[in-house]
């Protein structure tokens, strides 16, 4: 029998708040099953919060992943793939920029540091 989780072991699963999975379930990322007043998550519910911390954590919107989950509801896997293909190769780009930025800022900064520290040594 698949695991169905309560709505407080969802939150403690992917240690999220109970505000953002309720605003997960109010974007319609997550659609859990409802009895009364207690929320149910299944397989593909955990399947998809797994999905969408992920595609956070590579820097997508909220909306970017909403749509790219619909596109696999209505359209199937490998329209799904082809669109993660194009999202993903957009998010290298921009994370290669901010990646650059920052070891430029680095840089920088250890510069500072070192010119600071050769006028306390002076």
């Amino acid at each position: 029998m698949a695991e169905v989780l309560s709505f407080k072991e969802m939150c403690a699963r992917f240690d999220v708040t109970p505000r953002t999975l309720r605003y997960y379930e109010y974007i319609e990322l997550l659609s859990p099953q409802k009895e009364g007043r207690a929320r149910f998550y299944g397989p593909r519910e955990v399947a998809r919060m797994t999905l969408i911390l992920r595609g956070r954590r590579f820097g997508f919107s909220l909306e970017e992943l909403r749509q790219w989950l619909l596109i696999y509801d209505h359209q199937g896997t490998e329209a799904q793939n082809r669109a993660w293909i194009a999202l993903a190769d957009r998010q290298l780009g921009v994370l290669g920029k901010q990646l650059e930025e920052l070891q430029a800022a680095v840089t920088d900064l250890r510069a500072l540091r070192d010119d600071v520290a050769r006028i306390l040594t002076d």
